[in-house]
Order: structure tokens, then sequence, then C-alpha cells
């Protein structure tokens, strides 16, 4: 098939095969991806209308167990500043967000050992407890499904979990030995099954990936249907095994959320804060490719550069989360609004908090 035949197959039927996914993007030139992003923004609108869904970003802990090789905040990065939000300190951050007019926080953390399920679980109560109209996202990488189980009845709605890989081969390549590829899919799984609403997701021009790789996760996300799914170019941190690796590029990135866009009219589609890293206007091309989802930083100011993932990390001063108004004007610029609310998956059920602790 053509390259236009494979796009209108795509948006006609909403998924390709794994073979026809590497063609797409081995094939792909700028005509494509043109063509591409317009029926994405097309399909974005007729989901969605011109909204665009905010999420506020509370950046808990810096601390990790895990030595994945890509990750500023890796175990084995002497030079990390580490640090950790007091269920106090995540609150404020939470009440000021409310203010600001946010009804999705997303408590983002390495896998610190600190933050059990009891603790954890606290905090979530207390937080829909003090904004029961809010939903609450966790990213606290991988657990046992009990912990999800727990973390799920004290009011959790939401869990996001990049799978980074559905190439086992490369899964390897991009984790120490001891995190097995397996045991990411089993999390996904069993998040999806307790009834969160699951978040995948991967790094576009990670080391070693190939089409085929991004193939077989394009593949991936077709089938598990995740209710959301967040990409964003890999970006490389100085301290780290993959210092020196190129980053990934905007014109792939872009590329593909119009793919996924078009595979999954109705998933939730971050333009991540790693886009706005390698160009100014990335937000905004995101959003016009086929994204719906924007997650401004809530962390404390003095905690933001800290949490440094990649190089150049940008809303790390005090112009992120609470420019709102600033936000809203970039959104405007490319004709959407931002939405106050809580921005739910279509066709979700959204639960009451019945079976809420707290």
């Amino acid at each position: 098939m053509t390259e236009r035949e494979l796009i209108e197959k795509l948006d006609r039927e909403h998924g390709l095969t794994e073979a026809e996914y590497e063609e797409l993007i081995e094939g792909r030139d700028a005509g494509a991806s043109e063509l591409l992003a317009s029926l994405a923004a097309e399909k974005r609108k007729d989901v969605f209308g011109n909204a665009i869904y905010t999420r506020g970003l509370i950046e808990i802990s810096s601390i990790c167990k895990n030595n994945c090789l890509y990750c500023g905040i890796r175990r084995d990065n002497r030079q990390a500043e580490r640090y950790r939000l007091s269920k106090d300190e995540i609150l404020a951050c939470a009440d000021e967000g409310y203010g600001l007019g946010f009804r999705t926080f997303v408590l983002q953390g390495g896998e610190d050992a600190y933050f059990t399920d009891a603790v954890l679980c606290d905090i979530v109560s207390a937080l829909k407890s003090a904004h029961p109209d809010c939903a609450v996202t966790l990213s606290m990488g991988e657990r046992s499904r009990e912990s999800y189980k727990a973390l799920y009845d004290a009011g959790a709605d939401r869990y996001l979990l990049r799978h980074e890989t559905a190439d086992p081969k490369h899964y390897a390549m991009l984790h120490p030995a001891e995190m097995s590829f397996d045991n990411r899919m089993r999390c996904l799984i069993d998040l999806k099954e307790i009834g969160y609403q699951v978040g995948c997701g991967f790094m576009v021009g990670s080391p070693g990936q190939t089409a085929a790789a991004l193939a077989k996760d394009l593949a991936f996300i077709k089938s598990f249907e995740p209710d959301m799914c967040g990409i964003g170019p890999f970006i490389p941190h100085r301290n780290t095994p993959f210092g020196g690796e190129k980053q990934g590029t905007l014109e792939l990135t872009l590329f593909l959320l119009s793919v996924i866009r078009l595979t999954l009219p109705k998933v939730l589609l971050p333009a991540t804060t790693a886009l706005g890293t390698i160009d100014p206007q990335g937000r905004e091309k995101g959003i016009l490719a086929g994204a719906n989802v924007v997650m401004p930083n809530l962390s404390p100011v003095s905690v933001r550069k800290k949490y440094e993932l990649y190089d150049n990390k940008i809303c790390t001063g005090e112009e992120s989360a609470q420019c709102r108004g600033c936000l809203e004007a970039r959104m405007k610029a490319v004709g959407c609004t931002l939405a106050v609310d809580r921005g739910d998956a279509p066709g979700h059920p959204v639960r009451g908090l019945q079976g809420a602790a707290g």
C-alpha cells in the first residue's frame, strides 16, 4: 500500500497490522505527517470538541530504587538532588491547584520505599476528602496487585505506568537486569482489571529503538486500549549511561501522536513537558497533531529543578502551573480552551466515592 492508503485505512478502521505500522513509520514524509495531523486534529475535535484537559502534576519524590539507564533520578546517579514531599506539602500543592482550576492531580515520583501502601493510601484518602470532586492519578511505578487494589480502594482513580517498549529485547536494553518486561506488563494488566483508568506510553527515539519496535508499541496500544497514552521524545540526561545519545525528534513524536489518535480516537493524549522542552512551541504542535491533555507542574518551586528525569526540563521556575493565563493563551492560539473539569476517559465508568477510605 502507498503511504496515503495506509493513512486512509488507519483513519477508516482505527488500526493497522504490525507490519503496516512499521511500513507507515518507515515511509513517512512531510506530506504524510501533514495529512495525519489534519485527520488526527479533526478526530480530536469530533470526540472532545476544543477542550484541552489539564492535570496538576505534583512530583512527590526524586528518590528511586531503580537504575533505569535513561533516567536522571536513577539509583546510581550520585549527583542527583534527592527530596521527598510530606503529606502536608502534597495537600498544600493540591489546595493551590484547586484554586487555580485544576480538577485532576497527578502524584508522580520515583519508586521510593517510604511510600508504603499505608502512607500513600493516607495521602490519597486525605486528598479525596479535601477535594471530592477531583480525580487522583498516581504514577508511582511497579507495585504488587494488592498494593494497587489498596490504593484504588483509598480513592485513586487513575494510574500512569509507561510500558516504555513492547519489545522485550528493547526493554532489556533500557533497564537493569533486575527489572523485567513481564512484570511491567503484569502491572498494567492488574491495574486495568482492578478498575483504574490506565495510562501507558513510551519514549520516542530511545537508544536501540527501531521502526519495528515502534510498530510493536502501536500494536500493543491498539490491543491494550489504555485510557491514556503518554509519549514524548527521549531526552538524554548527562549523568546516565545514555548521556551521550541523540535525543528523539519533534517530527517523529508528532507523527506518532497523530497515529495514536487515529488508532484510539477516545484516548487521553498528553502534549508532554518533554515535547515543550525540545521545542518552544512543542506543546501547541502536539495539540495540533491530536493531543488533548497538558500537565503543568504544581510542585513547590524549591524542588522542581531536583526532579530532573532528563536535561534542560522546562517548567522548573515560577512560571509553570501558576501561569494558567499564559497556558490558556497558548491553547487559545491553536483554537482550543482549557477545560475546568476532571477530564475522564470517554466510555470509562466514573465511580463515586463509595468505598473510598476517609
